[in-house]
């Protein structure tokens, strides 16, 4: 961590909408490593459903669709970082379009709220989805630039509402002075994320269905397409860098957060083949989702302008959340016979402790 970036959050106070995610929960922890005086992490999900909880932070329950919800969540905050929306791997994205598309409600109504409330700086986590689908149909892809977003042809439900929130950040930061940040993330993975369920992405799935076939002894696996779709991953730890220097930075149009390390899902499951010692057969569905046929983010602005980009291999990334997923796999299986433990009660109480909360908010219980 640089003392610049030390030095910008002394002081300041952030809130994570979408805390109870993936991403939010790894961005609250490093929001604390980095000086920030307070956090407030929002989510819709009850408590025990967050993939992460920080008892450092003011932790909410609320649905941020609304807007009185959005206006009690930024009062009194310098900094939102607004990772919220309900999505998740292809399968969820194609088979959910309207329900990805009622996500513009957030980032329209925190918009609205950060305004009201006076804050300084607020980041929107867009997606590499905003891409015209015409520049994605060949595996040997020509990585994205920034301009492919238009002519607009994104990803159809929830890359036309990723679009068009940052349409709303653009106009809110011309109109009405509040600073706005957008980065495109591209297919972000690692440890705390979703593995099942049918919201997880590939690396995560590649994992579990080798594992699975590893523990059953049964060396057979699916692969959605014929594999040969091709994509690059970031690593989580990388995400989270990315975020900080895009939100810390002066820099405002939207900009790429991804790996530039193409590979074809064949050959993600070859990294984890080599991780879990195994060689598995492989069954292709060619009906399945697939999404664009490829998919690579170019870096060349993100070093110009940040002197950075993400830097962990895939090989090194999917070890450690194949280790992860390993434990959390057995730790499932242990938990079919021996019932785990109920959830801290001491999560309603959360709100009333809280260091340092304001007042107008302590006894808050839940959302509008």
């Amino acid at each position: 961590m640089s003392s610049d970036s030390e030095s910008f959050a002394r002081g300041r106070h952030a809130i994570v909408a979408g805390a109870g995610g993936f991403i939010g929960g790894h961005l609250v922890k490093s929001l604390f490593e980095r000086g920030y005086e307070s956090v407030r992490a929002v989510d819709k999900k009850p408590f025990d459903q967050w993939y992460q909880f920080d008892e450092r932070a003011q932790n909410l329950v609320m649905d941020l669709e609304k807007l009185d919800a959005c206006h009690r969540a930024c009062e009194g905050t310098t900094d939102v970082f607004n990772l919220a929306a309900d999505m998740g791997g292809m399968g969820f994205i194609e088979n959910n379009k309207a329900l990805c598309m009622l996500s513009v409600l957030i980032n329209t109504h925190m918009l609205i709220a950060a305004k009201d409330a006076g804050v300084e700086r607020f980041f929107f986590s867009s997606s590499a989805c905003v891409y015209n689908a015409d520049k994605q149909r060949d595996t040997d892809v020509t990585a994205l630039v920034e301009a492919d977003a238009y002519p607009a042809m994104a990803e159809d439900g929830y890359g036309w509402e990723k679009l068009f929130s940052e349409r709303m950040c653009r106009h809110f930061r011309e109109d009405f002075g509040i600073e706005t940040r957008v980065a495109r993330f591209h297919n972000v993975y690692g440890p705390n994320g979703t593995w099942d369920g049918g919201r997880e992405k590939a690396p995560a799935a590649m994992c579990r269905k080798v594992l699975e076939a590893q523990m059953s002894g049964i060396l057979s696996i699916d692969i959605w397409g014929d594999g040969e779709q091709t994509r690059s991953f970031m690593y989580i730890d990388d995400c989270i860098e990315g975020i900080h220097r895009i939100h810390d930075g002066e820099f405002t149009e939207p900009i790429n957060l991804g790996s530039s390390e193409l590979v074809s899902i064949n050959e993600l499951v070859s990294v984890v083949e080599e991780i879990a010692d195994v060689s598995v057969e492989r069954s292709y569905d060619l009906s399945a989702p697939k999404g664009v046929r490829g998919r690579n983010s170019d870096n060349t602005l993100i070093q110009a302008v940040h002197g950075w980009e993400p830097g962990t291999s895939l090989a090194e990334g999917m070890r450690k959340t194949f280790q992860w997923i390993r434990g959390e796999m057995l730790q499932r299986d242990i938990d079919k016979v021996q019932p785990a433990l109920p959830f801290p009660a001491a999560q309603d109480e959360q709100l009333e402790v809280f260091p340092g909360a304001d007042e107008r908010w302590r006894g808050l219980r839940e959302s509008a």
